[in-house]
């Protein structure tokens, strides 16, 4: 069976003017164009593409790899704004459609929008939508303290929407927020909390204190990369503390306090100092 918006694994048929046809144990066939053909290919190898439909409707091979899979969320780029719906960059040679019943608001060319790709059983054929919470699964597949990945959706006066291991929605919260974050990043983090209506609260740091364990880690190589100086203590801002650590000034309270007592380090009054011999 061939599965559009995935990868399959397709074995060589015959070679036509242009290109080659591949097909699977079903007896069904599709065309990989010229300008995909690895110089190597033969009969009867066996060759990885991603499936889609051309500009005629017909299901054809790249050996190209899209930005985005079925059921997956990805941040795409705007080329172009129609009458029925927006075209995205999602690297093929033929653009995605986020049609206009898919969409969440106006769209101009260049904007940036979290999208889900998604396929239309009737017309057999791909298409994007904004609307992500109708594409999430609503089954949990997560539980509290796991880590996760995750893509960075927009951002909103309580924090950041995420998207969870390409089928959840969450949210990590302002007041967990110590590093810079932009649409489209790709990071791992943790779940925090799964609230009784099934909302999910996310943050970039692990919980407890394997949270403090792996920050001193990060903490010593500041350190390193500094010269054995710091110059930050309990009295610093926490923003400051924010911008070169990308903790907490609970954490790295916490880390320096640790730290201390494994004679790691020292306690300036305007700094923190290596220990001799860890420099």
């Amino acid at each position: 069976m061939l599965y559009l918006g995935k990868i399959n694994s397709l074995r060589v048929l015959r070679n036509a003017t242009c290109g080659m046809f591949l097909g699977d144990d079903g007896g069904q066939e599709v065309l990989l164009p010229n300008k995909y053909v690895p110089d190597d290919l033969d009969l009867d190898h066996t060759i990885d593409v991603f499936l889609y439909t051309d500009s005629e409707d017909r299901i054809v091979a790249t050996t190209l790899t899209p930005k985005i899979f079925l059921q997956q969320f990805a941040v795409l780029e705007v080329k172009d704004v129609t009458k029925i719906g927006a075209f995205l960059d999602w690297g093929l040679d033929k653009d995605l459609l986020l049609p206009l019943s898919k969409q969440q608001g106006r769209l101009r060319n260049g904007d940036k929008v979290t999208v889900c790709l998604c396929l239309d059983a009737k017309t057999n054929r791909l298409f994007a939508s904004a609307k992500i919470h109708e594409c999430a699964d609503r089954e949990l597949t997560v539980q509290e303290g796991e880590e996760v990945d995750l893509v960075i959706d927009r951002e909103s006066n309580l924090g950041w929407q995420v998207v969870i291991n390409d089928r959840h929605i969450g949210l990590i919260f302002s007041d967990k927020i110590f590093k810079p974050l932009r649409q489209g990043d790709k990071v791992k983090g943790f779940i925090e909390n799964i609230r009784e209506d099934g909302k999910i609260d996310v943050s970039l740091q692990k919980q407890g204190y394997s949270q403090v364990e792996d920050s001193q880690d990060l903490l010593l190589k500041k350190l390193h990369e500094n010269n054995g100086v710091l110059h930050l203590t309990d009295k610093s801002d926490a923003k400051l503390i924010s911008k070169k650590l990308g903790m907490s000034k609970k954490v790295f309270k916490k880390c320096v306090g640790a730290l201390y007592k494994q004679r790691k380090i020292k306690i300036e009054s305007d700094c923190i100092v290596l220990s001799k011999g860890k420099v």
